[in-house]
């Protein structure tokens, strides 16, 4: 659900300006903005967009939501690119029945044929 129009993915930007132009097909830049646009696809259900920037040698044939999840935000720890390679860790906020969760991972990607693609995340303590 947008906040006011603002992006899900809390950049302080309004969602047209920021994860709305990759969701409609324009490649992200940097692994940040992968994993900002990843996470309002989350938000949004857009199930066809995060398949198709997970890396193929990594992706699910498909997504299930088992329970309904509402997502409450988005906080960027740390950023690096080294060359095809990237690292976001990050804290996910979203409550599932009513209970409060955190996932906090640190993900990485891979640039490939002028893309970033998610590839795996390691679980991190918070």
């Amino acid at each position: 659900m947008l906040k006011e129009n603002g992006c899900p993915c809390e950049s302080g930007r309004v969602y047209a300006d920021c994860c709305a132009p990759w969701h409609q097909g324009t490649a992200a830049t940097t692994p940040e903005q992968l994993m900002r646009s990843r996470y309002s696809a989350f938000v949004l259900g857009l199930h066809d967009y995060l398949l198709a920037t997970w890396h193929a040698t990594t992706r699910p044939e498909t997504l299930v939501d088992e329970e309904p999840v509402r997502w409450l935000g988005l906080k960027i720890k740390q950023a690096h690119v080294n060359g095809v390679n990237g690292e976001v860790e990050f804290i996910a906020r979203y409550k599932i029945a009513g209970k409060a969760w955190k996932l906090h991972e640190r993900s990485r990607f891979v640039y490939e044929e002028g893309r970033w693609y998610y590839l795996d995340g390691e679980m991190l303590n918070t």
